[in-house]
């Protein structure tokens, strides 16, 4: 069973320094997985993969917008997180997967990511808005007014010893 807190607005960090405690209790084995749904005051992140030219204004027109920067261990490039923006953080143990019957399985991070997507494409598409994968891309996809691919959920996770951090927006 996975037990989900809805926490409303927290800064990056407060959102960081929870998922540490979590995920360092889940690899104890302390508690079981935990979905983390919140949002986050502005704030861009910058994955592993992260290309500085990608963020588009300079740090101090950012700091006068309140906009803070900070880098992560996840997968990804750069995202921007903000009030209204729904931000998921699954602290699973990819170790303790279930098959059809039950029986215990380990879950692959690919795999992991690719259940993520089709959560997202399923919660989308049941709130009225169709969604896809694009091939060779990681996250999920709409169509926009112009009728031109928008992307509409940014995947980025970490994996430490099967346990899961960071997640989607």
């Amino acid at each position: 069973m996975i037990q989900i807190l809805q926490l409303g607005v927290l800064s990056y960090r407060e959102g960081l320094e929870l998922q540490r405690v979590l995920v360092e209790r889940r690899k104890a084995g302390a508690i079981g997985d935990v979905l983390l749904l919140l949002e986050h005051e502005p704030v861009i992140t910058l994955g592993r993969n992260s290309k500085a030219e990608n963020i588009l204004a300079s740090r101090e027109a950012l700091a006068e917008r309140g906009v803070a920067v900070h880098e992560c261990d996840r997968g990804g490039d750069v995202t921007f997180h903000g009030p209204g923006q729904l931000v998921g953080y699954p602290v699973f143990d990819l170790r303790d997967g279930r098959d059809e019957q039950g029986r215990r399985t380990t879950i692959w991070p690919v795999e992991f990511v690719r259940r993520m997507e089709d959560a997202l494409i399923q919660a989308c598409t049941e709130l009225g808005l169709p969604c896809n994968r694009v091939a060779g891309l990681t996250g999920v996809w709409t169509v926009n007014p112009d009728g031109q691919s928008a992307k509409i959920a940014a995947i980025g996770v970490h994996i430490s010893r099967g346990v899961t951090s960071h997640g989607f927006a």
